[in-house]
């Protein structure tokens, strides 16, 4: 197996910091995203953001039941801020999401 990339290091120790008790699972699946070439012009840590909001978003609320029942994306992002949060505060997040943030 290759040594770890500069870029692998820096997103491990921005997922370690921002969550710390995430399920292995989870951060794997965060770790990958956060790798992905899309994010790669990022910096590590807002390219961890991201991907966990998104992945606690789809994964972890009702996000997707609310788009099958027409929901727009606005809206549903809307109604599961308190889920995603809470899933972040079980993780012992260092960062909740803002409802006033419009860009995630």
């Amino acid at each position: 197996m290759a040594a770890p990339t500069g870029r692998q290091r820096a997103v491990a120790k921005a997922l370690t910091a921002l969550l710390p008790l995430a399920p292995y699972a989870d951060t794997e699946v965060i770790r990958a995203d956060a790798l992905a070439v899309h994010m790669k012009t990022l910096p590590p840590s807002i390219a961890v953001w991201l991907a966990t909001v998104a992945h606690v978003r789809h994964i972890h609320t009702d996000y997707e039941k609310l788009l099958s029942e027409g929901y727009d994306r606005d809206s549903a992002r809307f109604f599961v801020i308190d889920q995603v949060n809470a899933t972040l505060t079980r993780w012992r997040a260092t960062r909740l999401l803002d409802p006033d943030d419009e860009d995630v």
